[in-house]
């Protein structure tokens, strides 16, 4: 599908990613740890009742320039075990304020470069959350792992703690561009890899990829697609580059090997998107894809797709998140919590018996429904008013007071055909309105009203 030049041209402007409602930047220092305690307690009795477990490790063994995440570079195994020692506290911490009745229905490893970890510090933590959870019965258990750190019998020993989705972090499969953002490239073919993951029953693969770096073209990425195609993961993701240079400054880098311009990167995309369709592919969200047979593709034909920082899962996996670990975020029905960014320093408060939260946001109830708005139309690219109010017990008309809608905000996008609002104001996102989803979904937040951060753009 080619997205129109003029369409392009208009609504390519900064809006939030929405990956949390309100973004993460609205999160504030005036947060307390005993907030947090009091939040998890009340979680017990909110919604989702699941609970979702996410993990987080801040070593990397390199940095590569790209990178917008929280790391730390180390091959200190002594340090790495401090922290794992710390992180395994912290659950117990927060397991003792857990109702046992509630069961785990996610568990998320992410980083930093969680497979940088020893095998048995990584099966130490998997042990513990084993021992003092119960799981539903199919659980999604997923890890991000770095391909150039596996080899053959690491990937087994994971399985065997666990885990039956793997998050393979390719970004590209040439050469030239790995070298140029520092990434260490694969000693063994990616096939190969995921061949070893799935000689294990019930396991899965994800293959992630970013376009917009430099060295990166039409022609290279769409070859880099071709052979993701061919190695057939379940689930594939197409993450376009987030150039925040006053954020992560190792990211000027990048501006003097050279990116592409933004009409060039938008080709990548547009390629990629093709390959993909043309592929049994299901668009997930702007950059996600997964086999038509996939639990993501299922939940968003039935509009049952849920988000949450660790990226797309269903109706069934979804969960109040926990997060463990320096800089996780917890997603609890009505607080969001941020750990101690410092690795050091979060462990230190913990081996005190302090939780280190750094930052936090209550969530009003007019929050609440503008957070499920969002969420409905990031995800399953479909509002009711009429839903929302039955989910809310209120009325359409409370729902739309919550948001400040105004009609005239979205007849733009109807008359540009990227939006469908029928007589009972239900929003149906068009198939080329998808590429434009950001842009919808923010005619719904108060917040840009009077908006003055920063945020990258929309494609």
């Amino acid at each position: 599908m080619k997205i129109p030049e003029n369409l392009i041209q208009k609504y390519n402007v900064p809006v939030p990613r929405y990956t949390s409602y309100p973004p993460a930047n609205f999160f504030h220092e005036n947060f307390r740890a005993d907030e947090y305690v009091s939040a998890i307690e009340k979680s017990n009795h909110e919604w989702p009742e699941n609970i979702s477990l996410y993990i987080h490790i801040p070593f990397c063994s390199k940095m590569c320039h790209f990178c917008g995440c929280n790391t730390q570079y180390t091959r200190d195994k002594e340090k790495m075990g401090r922290y794992v020692e710390a992180v395994k506290k912290e659950i117990k911490m927060v397991k003792k304020l857990l109702d046992p009745s509630r069961k785990v229905s996610q568990v998320h490893w992410g980083g930093g470069t969680p497979n940088s970890l020893p095998i048995e510090m990584i099966r130490g933590i998997m042990e513990l959350i084993h021992e003092n959870f119960q799981f539903i019965e199919k659980p999604e258990i997923a890890i991000e792992c770095h391909p150039a750190m596996l080899d053959e019998n690491y990937t087994g020993q994971l399985v065997l703690a666990g885990f039956n989705r793997f998050s393979l972090g390719i970004q590209d499969f040439k050469q030239e561009v790995l070298d140029n953002v520092n990434r260490d490239a694969p000693n063994v073919p990616v096939k190969e890899i995921v061949s070893w993951i799935r000689g294990f029953e019930n396991t899965s693969v994800n293959l992630d990829f970013i376009y917009g770096l430099p060295f990166q073209s039409e022609k290279s990425f769409s070859e880099t697609i071709e052979k993701a195609v061919d190695i057939s993961p379940d689930r594939l993701v197409t993450f376009s580059y987030a150039h925040v240079p006053w954020i992560k400054k190792a990211q000027k880098i990048l501006e003097v090997r050279g990116l592409p311009e933004a009409q060039e990167k938008l080709s990548m995309f547009e390629a990629g998107f093709k390959i993909l369709t043309g592929n049994g592919y299901t668009p997930i969200g702007l950059d996600h894809y997964a086999k038509h047979t996939d639990d993501l593709s299922i939940a968003l034909k039935n509009r049952k797709l849920h988000r949450n920082f660790q990226g797309y899962c269903t109706r069934e996996t979804t969960g109040q998140v926990y997060a463990f670990g320096a800089t996780g975020i917890s997603q609890l029905e009505s607080v969001y919590a941020q750990n101690d960014k410092n690795p050091e320093s979060y462990v230190e408060l913990i081996n005190k018996g302090q939780f280190t939260i750094e930052k936090g946001y209550h969530l009003n109830r007019q929050e609440k429904i503008i957070r499920h708005v969002i969420n409905e139309m990031m995800c399953n690219e479909y509002l009711s008013f009429k839903e929302a109010a039955e989910k809310f017990n209120t009325s359409a008309e409370e729902i739309k007071n919550a948001l400040n809608f105004d009609r005239k905000l979205f007849n733009g996008f109807v008359a540009d055909q990227l939006l469908e609002i029928d007589e009972e104001e239900n929003f149906q996102v068009t198939p080329t309105g998808r590429f434009f989803i950001r842009n919808i979904a923010a005619q719904f937040d108060p917040n840009l009203q009077k908006e003055t951060k920063r945020f990258s753009k929309a494609l």
